[in-house]
């Protein structure tokens, strides 16, 4: 297993251009508004981001004198906190990073690799192409952190990272099964790559899916039903992802047009963004783990439990880079991590399957 020189990280960072040409930038602002949410007063803040009372100050005083308004609130009895203003301005920075992070993930494991080809040293990596989720996020940030890359990510749909393995563009793909009666027509969805003679599954985890809605849920949204009401707003995932099919075949069950869901067409990315976009008051509700949902301080409606999977060709198995990956999932640092997951269940994490195993004797038929 190779060890990388360099890991490259990209963010980023809002600058905002005046009339007169002059250019704000919001990086060094947007953090501290985020200490003080976090700390609740200037002074924790302030030891968060390493820097003087002072200059902090220098830095809010300057930006409300741009934005001419305040930004934030302080009182001796609750300390400091964001005036509205400034909390949209966080919310869409945050929900800005969701929607943006898998892309810069992607770039920077291409940016990395274009760097160690520059030392004419053997690469020797797994390449997985996922569905983005929070357990592939903690366990691409604990390979990172040990010193050595066993992973080069790329974030696929579930659809397009199965037909990367079935070419050999990738090693690893990850996708997302929901059970109940939405497994059968998800698997015919996946069945042109699911070949039970070449592939073997890798357990990751169950999660539950379900509905974002604001904290104690003021429209009483309860169901995909209430989607089409006309005071809903909602928020998708993109075109080709398989939560959006999911969220299809619920419309499809209650006999439901997709046309009469208010922002069935408008989407984001990743679960986060989802939860950010709701979070900020640009939608009412949206679908994703309920893992981002808490994270937002939204409330949650459960509506599926998914099965998430790295789809894996047999002639990978006993390779030096599997058992690798394999001992990572196994011990006990990510096992934690995805114990501590809100909504996650890992309890087959780490355990190598056959698609029968997984989905029952009947899978190969389910197909046809």
């Amino acid at each position: 297993m190779a060890v990388y020189r360099f890991k490259p990280k990209i963010r980023s960072e809002w600058l905002l251009e005046k009339q007169s040409g002059e250019v704000l930038a919001m990086g060094e602002v947007l953090r501290l508004l985020a200490a003080v949410d976090e700390c609740g007063h200037i002074a924790g803040a302030c030891r968060a981001r390493g820097m003087s009372y002072r200059h902090a100050w220098g830095i809010l005083r300057k930006a409300e004198g741009e934005f001419q308004t305040a930004l934030i609130e302080t009182s001796r009895r609750r300390g400091s906190r964001l005036t509205s203003f400034a909390q949209h301005l966080l919310w869409a920075n945050r929900r800005i990073d969701a929607r943006l992070a898998p892309t810069f993930e992607s770039i920077a494991s291409e940016l990395r690799d274009e760097l160690q080809r520059l030392y004419s040293e053997e690469l020797s990596v797994l390449r997985l192409h996922a569905s983005h989720g929070f357990a592939v996020e903690g366990l691409m940030r604990l390979a990172n952190g040990q010193g050595m890359m066993p992973l080069d990510l790329r974030y696929r749909t579930g659809i397009e990272a199965l037909a990367s393995l079935d070419s050999r563009e990738c090693d690893l793909a990850g996708f997302q099964v929901p059970g109940a009666a939405y497994e059968e027509p998800i698997l015919q969805r996946y069945a042109r790559w699911l070949d039970p003679d070449r592939m073997l599954l890798l357990h990751l985890a169950e999660r539950n899916t379900g509905l974002f809605v604001q904290p104690g849920n003021p429209k009483n949204i309860r169901s995909v039903a209430d989607l089409v009401r006309s005071d809903v707003r909602f928020v998708n995932r993109q075109l080709g992802s398989s939560t959006r099919f999911l969220v299809h075949l619920m419309l499809e069950e209650l006999d439901i047009d997709p046309n009469d869901v208010r922002g069935f067409d408008t989407s984001e990315f990743t679960h986060m963004a989802i939860a950010a976009h709701i979070a900020s008051g640009m939608a009412d509700t949206g679908i994703g783990v309920e893992t981002a949902a808490w994270r937002c301080g939204l409330s949650f409606v459960p509506l599926a439990k998914e099965r998430y999977f790295f789809g894996i060709n047999k002639d990978l198995v006993g390779s030096h880079s599997l058992q690798r990956l394999l001992d990572l999932m196994n011990g006990t640092v990510y096992q934690s991590y995805v114990k501590d997951l809100v909504g996650y269940d890992c309890r087959l994490l780490g355990r190598v399957q056959t698609l029968e195993q997984a989905f029952g004797k009947d899978f190969s038929q389910a197909l046809h």
